[in-house]
């Protein structure tokens, strides 16, 4: 008799080999040794290990590495110059691994006394030294620190010019000059909204193709200025990658803020909401760049390096002119906003050129300047993203000749208007 073959049937769940411990939808666990753990805490535990035993390298850990040989490694610098009558004050930062002591101060080669608030610094840490030196106005310093170890760092300061002190007339000088090369320029620029709502659709979006142009020539004006003003720095903190940081914040940030809006809109149904959130990106990414160019001024102006002259506020104001067209751009074929809009897009603009103009001359440094100019340069390329779609032409294609012609106009426009600030 031929047995019979056998053939293969489905396993019941009890003859089933236990499965994979999978999570159950409250994030825990089912099955295994873990069974019943919530998945923060899976994820808590190892992190928990990783901050004790860091902490645990940190505090014993150096002691049975033995002592280091060779000298200690100091890398101190000069992160700000305050001169007031008869004294110069220098805050100076630690970027190195090792506690360092100045020992002496020179002034132009002629030793100096001086005052200190602590005898070491230690790392990343800040000392301010007050000199005993009566400067004169316009002359150059050279201060010389010589260290505990017989090294010597360099601070030059080009002109010798009192640093301004925060009273009334300060700060009204400052707002007037914010408001000059800042608010009002962009207020200007705005007037060509009624303009814009009367040319052909096509000219529109040469317009909007103008405004890429104008927003990417600020953006990589800002980043070479951006790695100039880093490369001064004292490291301590970073240096350049501080504009990729702040540029990386400035552009996730809009990119959250531009969903919340167009939520906002969509459950709304508000008419030609769309044109005004767009035209709030582009105020808000011009109003970062302008913060950082108020830094500038007012930290030139802290130095006297900063020749306050009507043709200098001329140049800054036809510069900034073009942004406030840029601004007005996509509102030129959607429904008008109200007078109280426009005017909150111009502050939004160029109110912080003001600002920027305060912290620059009170309390300028250069590793938070490349990070507020980084800022300013994510926002300005996240505006660009969101202006692609509006130069599309009936084919979909962003880039055309009169798209690309619009761009080499933005750029050019703003070309020859920096070329005027800088004669």
């Amino acid at each position: 008799m031929k047995p019979t073959e056998s053939t293969p049937t489905e396993s019941t769940p009890a003859e089933s080999t236990p499965a994979e411990s999978t999570p159950d939808h409250d994030g825990t666990a089912r099955g295994g040794p873990l069974a019943g753990v919530p998945a923060w805490a899976l994820g808590l535990i190892p992190l928990a290990l990783i901050v004790a035993s860091l902490v645990a390298l940190l505090t014993v850990g150096g002691d049975t590495l033995g002592e280091r040989p060779g000298p200690p490694a100091e890398e101190i610098a000069v992160e700000q110059t305050v001169l007031r009558d008869g004294e110069v004050e220098l805050t100076v930062r630690n970027a190195g691994p090792d506690p360092v002591e100045v020992a002496q101060v020179f002034v132009n080669d002629a030793y100096v006394d001086y005052e200190t608030d602590t005898e070491q610094v230690g790392r990343l840490g800040d000392q301010k030294l007050t000199l005993d030196y009566p400067w004169q106005e316009g002359s150059p310093m050279l201060v010389t620190l010589l260290t505990s170890t017989g090294a010597t760092v360099e601070h030059e300061v080009d002109v010798a010019v009192a640093t301004p002190e925060a009273d009334a007339s300060f700060f009204g000088l400052m707002a007037l000059l914010g408001t000059y090369v800042g608010v009002i320029p962009v207020a200007l620029g705005m007037l060509f909204l009624p303009f814009l709502g009367r040319v052909r659709e096509h000219w529109v979006r040469i317009f909007m193709a103008a405004t890429i142009g104008l927003l990417g020539f600020l953006a990589v004006d800002a980043y070479l200025e951006g790695t100039e003003i880093a490369e001064e720095s004292t490291g301590a903190f970073g240096g350049v990658e501080l504009l990729f940081i702040g540029a990386a914040l400035a552009y996730f940030s809009l990119v959250a803020l531009d969903r919340f809006l167009r939520g906002r809109r969509e459950r709304a149904e508000a008419a030609g909401a769309g044109a005004f959130q767009l035209s709030l990106l582009v105020a808000i990414g011009i109003g970062l760049h302008n913060l950082g160019e108020g830094l500038a001024i007012g930290s030139a102006y802290a130095i006297g390096e900063l020749a306050l002259g009507a043709f200098l506020v001329f140049g800054f104001a036809l510069h900034n002119t073009t942004e406030g067209l840029a601004i007005v751009a996509p509102l030129s074929k959607g429904e008008r906003p109200s007078l109280a809009r426009l005017a909150a897009l111009g502050l939004i603009a160029g109110a912080p050129a003001i600002l920027g103009a305060f912290i620059g001359a009170l309390a300028y440094n250069p590793e938070v300047t490349a990070l507020l100019i980084g800022i300013g340069i994510g926002a300005l390329v996240q505006v660009i993203v969101q202006l692609v779609p509006a130069i599309r032409d009936r084919a979909g294609r962003a880039l055309y000749p009169a798209s690309v012609g619009g761009i080499l106009a933005g750029v050019g426009v703003l070309y020859v208007t920096g070329l005027v600030i800088s004669v």
